[in-house]
């Protein structure tokens, strides 16, 4: 009986790992292929660039010089 609970999550497990495998491949299936061929991803039409900012973080402020030697 406890061979038949431990083969039930494995099983699951399993299928869950081959489901996701197979999303995987089919979101970027094309990329892999044009990888392995050697040849550049065309990018689809209508998609345009992202551009991200980066926001640098200010140096933090410090107290005076009284609170620092009491800390």
């Amino acid at each position: 009986m406890t061979v038949a609970l431990g083969t039930l999550p494995f099983l699951a497990t399993l299928w869950l790992l081959l489901v996701l495998g197979a999303s995987v491949l089919e979101e970027s299936g094309a990329k892999i292929a044009a990888a392995l061929k050697g040849k550049p991803m065309r990018r689809p039409c209508g998609h345009s660039t992202l551009r991200v900012r980066v926001r640098w973080r200010s140096k933090p402020s410090r107290g005076p010089s009284q609170w620092r030697a009491a800390a």
